[in-house]
């Protein structure tokens, strides 16, 4: 497997763009298969997960086109019917996503157990109660098994404001009869994306960026123009990155708007970035201190659905945090297995006590060396990276197909930064 030989130390500067938003791209593209028309997408990320999207809707007859690096179109004029393939549904998480507009468009799906990161158990029971409620009937044995005659308009409530579930229902329930309503639905800055697309492609979605949608379903559904926003992941880990690194980091082209939570805790680190316009600069220089809760308390940082800070960027502020004066706890309350990659942290000399698999408590600042590790998951593979860039010595961090798949071009982006960092295939 690839690995990164990453030699720390090296203040950090520059100028950096983020990616189109992973998140938001894996979704745009299972839309699709909801029209014969073709579908261009621009800012869309040619990251792993992409192109392994793109391989399982090519299986399935998709004619697939990269126009330039970053300008997409797929056609699904000629889709046949078939299981996806179940070795590549197994490398990603966003196949599940193909049960929706598969059930829409053919009435039948079968679908392998979808794959991707190892942050501990992710439910499908949302995806399932929701197609269920639009008249779907879902089986599981070595695969979900599904079928839908009739598309009903309804009123579905969420057992969670799941991202994917709300997405997957979305790309259903556009052609319902009637008008269906999703009660607790996610909406975060990717499900509006989607919602966008779904919406210039002809649907009738009202509510976008609330946690009440209204679809009023269509019969048909055309092609579209579609650009997606700035991934908010990768400006929040160059934040972090920038914030520690002892140099000056400008990222171009962000969304402030849909920063407003993560600034405010990143804040409660030190990291407080000056904005001008779309661009965010972070200065490395300054010191990292932690902020105490009011009567000095220690403070804690929740991830949780959105508008909360996002679970994906959790990683990424503990490494920060181990940079900063103070002691902080972090409280994962989405994922049991996201918190384990801290051991590599420990390892590195970082200051950390793992209290069960959801909460930690970081004391910083430490000094950390360098040391040989894998990469368990998209978001800890690229906290990993971030702590080698301030690590002394050279780190070997092997696995780094699994940062690859949420990151691209990160390797070229973070020598622009002045980073000492090499790919071994």
């Amino acid at each position: 497997m690839a690995k990164f030989h990453i030699e720390g130390g090296h203040k950090l500067s520059g100028t950096v763009t983020p990616s189109g938003n992973k998140n938001e791209a894996l979704p745009t593209l299972m839309a699709c298969l909801l029209t014969d028309d073709p579908v261009t997408y621009r800012r869309m990320p040619k990251i792993g997960d992409v192109v392994t999207t793109c391989d399982v809707l090519a299986d399935l007859g998709v004619d697939v086109t990269w126009q330039a690096d970053d300008v997409l179109t797929l056609c699904a004029r000629n889709a046949k019917y078939k299981k996806p393939n179940p070795d590549l549904c197994a490398k990603i998480r966003a196949s599940i996503l193909l049960l929706g507009p598969m059930l829409a468009r053919f009435g039948r799906v079968e679908l392998a157990l979808p794959g991707g990161d190892v942050i501990g158990a992710r439910r499908i029971d949302t995806h399932w109660e929701g197609i269920e409620a639009l008249g779907g009937t879902l089986k599981l044995n070595q695969s979900i098994v599904g079928e839908i005659k009739t598309i009903k308009g309804t009123d579905v409530y969420l057992d969670e404001p799941s991202v994917t579930g709300t997405e997957n229902l979305l790309l259903l329930a556009v052609k319902c009869q009637g008008t269906a309503i999703l009660h607790n639905a996610a909406c975060e800055p990717h499900v509006v994306g989607l919602c966008n697309l779904l919406n210039a492609m002809g649907a009738k979605i009202s509510g976008i960026g609330s946690n009440r949608l209204v679809i009023e379903g269509v019969k048909t559904l055309k092609g579209a123009t579609h650009t997606i926003g700035p991934d908010f992941m990768e400006v929040g880990s160059f934040l972090c990155l920038g914030s520690m690194a002892g140099g000056k980091v400008t990222i171009k082209d962000t969304r402030p708007e849909d920063m407003g939570f993560v600034l405010k805790t990143l804040a409660r680190l030190g990291i407080v970035p000056t904005i001008d316009g779309l661009h965010m600069t972070v200065d490395g220089s300054k010191p990292l201190v932690m902020k105490k809760d009011i009567g000095g308390r220690i403070g804690t940082i929740y991830s949780g659905p959105w508008p909360a800070y996002p679970t994906d960027l959790m990683s990424v502020a503990i490494v920060a945090a181990t940079q900063s004066l103070g002691t902080t706890i972090f409280f994962e309350k989405m994922f049991e297995g996201r918190m384990f990659f801290t051991d590599k942290l420990m390892q590195m000399g970082a200051n950390i006590v793992l209290c069960d698999p959801h909460r930690i408590v970081v004391n910083g600042a430490s000094k950390l060396f360098a040391a040989r590790m894998s990469s368990p998951d998209v978001r800890a593979g690229m906290s990993l990276i971030m702590a080698a860039l301030v690590a002394e010595g050279t780190s070997v961090i092997d696995n780094i197909y699994q940062v690859e798949r949420g990151y691209f071009n990160i390797e070229n982006k973070l020598k622009q930064l002045g980073a000492k960092i090499t790919r071994e295939d």
